[in-house]
């Protein structure tokens, strides 16, 4: 087993811990056994995330983890001793991509999204060292769970000059992106000044390194791609957008991810959801969180709540600017900041799917937010997001097809990362 080093001074965690962590996600993407180098997936009906159309009795041929062909079944031959699954009567898609959520208990949250066919989760903020140590451990044939890529702490400077140290220690960290927050949570705390937010994004790119970027308000949304933002990682929740911000969008390729289901989490919890009935959602969900969520006092405050009240208004706006920014152009990555407390990795991303379509978007379209265009947004679209050949073999087999109906995305089958089969 190989241990992954990271910098010094990187947490204040125990030198023992960190190396316990490390050793305990590395030792998790490690085979128990010798599995076979090419394994063929055969009759399924074919979504493979690009523009092509759907194919029937479809093959998927991977090797050593990776797709080699996928099409239809005349069109791929399958080599002598290949291992085959048969896959007729199912749909499959490519595995999903949350380009924003979040990842705590690394171990338990990427089994988590994997099982709910989440197989690649961009975490945007505040991760562990053992999810640094998934990420850099994931390239492998033998992997289990779903893939991982952080940002590191989220950047709260109080001067340019703090900004960009505090941007040059997460870049050590070799970080994947750099996230801040110019948002005054609905006018309860400072908000991250211009100046400052300027010089973050500034060191960022001298870096070589994408500044994301949580806000609520549309005059923030514009100011930062001014100053050369590179994502929105939440909707416009305080008005509808204008031409204006689609423009500034469009001209520099800005992609947003919505999180529609972060706005429902704030206020949903006034009473016991109808979700919590669900069979595939009890199957993963945290047990002291719906029992936190259940108990009448906790109820009782939500429904006591301003801030929740806004953000179920929130809500309303957020799904009117998802469609008007999709027609106008600009790019969407599917994310759902899931992660913090009552924000269910994995079901939500299910959910976040039927809320896009709610809100205008067609089945393939909010499916393709998903794949093809979150993996594009979050610059992993070499290896991730379509079911074509050289990519890695993540996929979700389905038991309906969700172009019809999105709401068949729950209708899991199985999901395979690498090409194997994970344990859900």
């Amino acid at each position: 087993m190989k241990l992954l080093n990271f910098p010094s001074g990187f947490v204040s965690a125990s030198a023992a811990a960190v190396v316990l962590a490390t050793a305990l996600v590395v030792a998790s993407v490690e085979p128990a056994a010798q599995s076979p180098a090419v394994r063929a997936f055969t009759g399924m009906r074919l979504f493979d995330g690009t523009d092509r159309a759907p194919v029937d009795n479809a093959t998927i041929l991977v090797r050593d983890g990776r797709i080699v062909a996928a099409g239809a079944a005349a069109a791929v031959t399958i080599p002598a001793g290949a291992e085959r699954t048969s896959l007729a009567g199912k749909t499959v898609i490519p595995g999903l991509i949350n380009a924003h959520g979040h990842v705590n208990n690394t171990a338990r949250d990427l089994a988590t999204y994997a099982a709910y066919g989440v197989t690649t989760v961009y975490s945007l903020g505040d991760e562990k060292p053992d999810a640094f140590a998934a990420r850099d451990a994931q390239n492998t044939p033998a992997l289990n769970r779903a893939r991982v890529f952080v940002a590191g702490p989220v950047l709260n400077p109080k001067t340019a000059d703090e900004a960009r140290q505090l941007v040059a220690r997460n870049a050590e960290m070799k970080a994947n992106v750099i996230k801040i927050r110019v948002d005054d949570n609905l006018g309860t705390t400072p908000k991250l000044a211009p100046d400052v937010y300027k010089a973050v994004i500034d060191e960022s790119h001298k870096r070589g390194l994408r500044t994301e970027v949580h806000l609520f308000y549309l005059a923030d949304a514009k100011a930062v791609l001014a100053a050369g933002a590179d994502l929105i990682a939440h909707s416009v929740r305080d008005v509808d957008v204008d031409t204006a911000l689609i423009d500034q969008m469009k001209s520099r390729n800005v992609c947003l991810v919505p999180t529609l289901m972060r706005e429902v989490s704030t206020f949903v919890y006034d009473s016991t959801p109808a979700f919590f009935s669900d069979p595939l959602f009890s199957r993963h969900a945290d047990p002291k969180w719906v029992a936190d969520i259940k108990d009448p006092a906790a109820q009782a405050k939500v429904k006591a709540s301003q801030s929740a009240a806004r953000y179920r208004a929130a809500l309303e706006v957020a799904s009117r600017n998802l469609k008007k920014l999709h027609e106008g152009g600009v790019t969407i990555a599917m994310g759902t900041d899931t992660g913090p407390a009552g924000r269910f990795q994995g079901y939500f991303e299910l959910m976040e799917l039927e809320m896009m379509v709610k809100a205008g978007l067609t089945p393939k379209q909010a499916l393709t937010s998903a794949t093809r265009d979150a993996a594009r947004c979050q610059q992993i679209d070499r290896e991730l997001g379509t079911l074509e050949a050289n990519k890695w073999a993540d996929f979700v087999v389905l038991n309906a097809d969700p172009l019809t109906d999105i709401s068949n995305i729950r209708q899991i089958d199985a999901v395979y990362i690498a090409g194997n089969r994970i344990a859900r």
